[in-house]
């Protein structure tokens, strides 16, 4: 089997995710606990494109637990698993370290490299400061597409979270709790320093105005720091996520920022509490594309309609 990954499991620590041909890096899953301040959670940190570039960044001094690409709630029935301070309306940002919970992995089901890409299957446990068990998470990482031709690759998340409390889980954000346009939640990213002030578009909006708005995919492009060029990258729904409510599941919107940080989330608790009974299971899957290069929305269009799910 011709593979053109190459994977190494540091077991305890991370999974290493490099290109054969050009021997880039392509990624770091990153699974041991951290700082509890900071909601330990597994991310991804590197992140590179096909030339090797980064465009994630890890503990930057505003957010020390803003890292890469990482699952978060936000608001999660009185509890953050996000990480830092907490929002509480009329009094704003405060540090209430017995609401700070976290994600714990479990195990690896699969971790698996072939022909075509890469497969992670993992199994979390999502629990409150005080260590119950809230929730599980069946989570799956995968890369395809890797395309030196076009300048680009693929990661795909899904995340399968299932309430294990006797009660329901309400998922929300600071703009459910009274902070407007401030609706983060879910998968997460946070891009370098040299991304601030990066270009945003979706299939019909330009710019921040995007934020809170509804889209199937979001683009962010910017220029590197340190090395010639931009990237630009992808966030995609998929198309089981019923993003806009149309099958009557609970809508996302679009968080995304430019200044003073480079962040996009495809929030599932933006405007509205995502309420998740006991036993019922939360299932999200979206692919990330990873391209060198400023691309315009044609350009994008044009390889998601080339690519597809």
């Amino acid at each position: 089997m011709n593979e053109i990954l190459r994977v190494v499991h540091a077991h305890g620590d991370r999974i290493t995710v490099t290109e054969r041909t050009t021997g880039v890096e392509l990624f770091a899953y990153v699974y041991r606990p951290e700082a509890a301040w900071e909601a330990p959670k597994p991310y991804l940190h590197p992140l590179r494109t096909l030339s090797g570039d980064v465009v994630t960044d890890y503990r930057p001094n505003d957010h020390r637990w803003h890292k890469g690409l990482q699952m978060t709630a936000s608001h999660l029935s009185g509890q953050n698993l996000w990480g830092g301070n907490t929002y509480v309306h009329g009094e704003g940002y405060l540090a209430l370290p017995e609401r700070v919970g976290s994600m714990a992995h479990v195990g690896f089901d699969t971790v698996a490299a072939g022909a075509h890409g890469l497969t992670i299957a993992e199994r979390l446990t999502w629990h409150p400061y005080d260590g119950e068990l809230w929730a599980d998470e069946e989570r799956r990482i995968e890369v395809r597409d890797v395309d030196p031709a076009a300048r680009a690759w693929t990661l795909t998340w899904t995340s399968a979270v299932t309430n294990r409390r006797a009660e329901p889980l309400r998922f929300g954000s600071p703009t459910t709790h009274g902070r407007e346009m401030a609706g983060y939640t879910g998968l997460f990213w946070r891009g370098p320093r040299g991304f601030r002030d990066g270009r945003v578009q979706t299939a019909g909006t330009e710019g921040p105005g995007a934020m809170g708005t509804q889209a199937p995919w979001l683009a962010y492009s910017a220029e590197h720091d340190g090395a010639d060029g931009h990237a630009t990258l992808v966030f995609e729904h998929a198309p089981e996520n019923d993003h806009a409510g149309e099958r009557g599941a609970h809508p996302a919107h679009w968080f995304v920022r430019n200044d003073p940080f480079a962040a996009v989330a495809p929030s599932f608790a933006f405007h509205d509490e995502l309420v998740l009974e006991p036993g019922a299971t939360l299932t999200r899957r979206y692919r990330v594309v990873v391209a060198d290069g400023a691309w315009e929305r044609d350009e994008i269009a044009k390889y998601l309609a080339e690519h597809p799910w």
